[in-house]
């Protein structure tokens, strides 16, 4: 699993941003060290506290480097030439709240640091979608979903939940899905779209899935059937949130 670098000029946008993302990981949690401020409580960044950091946290999976503004930039590619540990390291262009929280929970997956990167780096796209704006284009694409197999297994699911397949039942589908030797993707059929891979928490937050909606699930791979079983029962539940009046 790789390691994560948070770096803000404030330690409390820090503790709470990486709060706020670890809130959507039911289970194991990747390595994560925060450096942030300038000391003495002052406002800033530090190229040796981010150094640090680094080292903390080095996997032989690698270290995404997470940062706010423009002088957190600065202090990070400074630390590079700093750290004595030798984890391949990448700074991500992601935004900080939303790239921070899709890169925790698809570290938590177990991703490569490259995917990691990509899921962090384009996590706007839900929201821009939402507000009606330009598609943004993929960060550095991953291929092409394949054709499942033949013999993939389907099912229909209604979203049941009041609030929909919202951030923190993505991450769960994220989470749990990590567990099983199996391929799935999912296409919501009111705004007919590309299937999404399942474990992609920017995948499935881009379908926009409301209560009511019916997604299709399509699952490959030797756990294929547990997979979906276990995803069925997950969206039948609403997630353990509450239901939608639908009598």
């Amino acid at each position: 699993m790789i390691g994560l670098v948070v770096v803000s000029h404030s330690p409390a946008l820090a503790h709470a941003a990486v709060d706020l993302a670890l809130q959507m990981v039911p289970g194991e949690k990747p390595a994560i060290a925060i450096a942030a401020g300038a000391g003495e409580g002052l406002i800033g960044t530090d190229a040796a506290a981010v150094s640090a950091a680094i080292d903390e946290v080095a996997s032989p999976d690698g270290v995404l480097v997470i940062m706010d503004l423009g002088s957190a930039v600065m202090s990070a590619e400074m630390a590079l030439d700093f750290r004595s540990s030798q984890a391949e390291v990448r700074l991500s262009s992601a935004p900080f709240v939303e790239g921070l929280l899709a890169a925790i929970v698809t570290a938590a997956g177990g991703a490569s640091l490259a995917d990691v990167d990509r899921e962090a780096r384009g996590a706007l796209a839900p929201k821009i979608q939402m507000l009606g704006g330009p598609e943004p284009a993929p960060a550095d694409p991953a291929a092409p979903l394949a054709p499942l197999a033949p013999e993939e297994l389907r099912a229909d699911l209604v979203i049941v939940n009041v609030d929909g397949l919202h951030a923190r039942p993505a991450a769960t589908l994220v989470s749990t899905l990590a567990g099983f030797d199996a391929r799935l993707t999912v296409v919501n059929q009111r705004t007919p779209r590309a299937p999404v891979a399942a474990n992609s928490l920017i995948g499935l937050l881009s379908l926009g899935a409301k209560s009511g909606d019916v997604l299709t699930v399509a699952a490959s791979g030797r756990q294929a059937a547990e997979a979906l079983a276990r995803v069925t029962a997950m969206v039948n539940d609403g997630f353990g949130e509450p239901k939608a009046d639908r009598t």
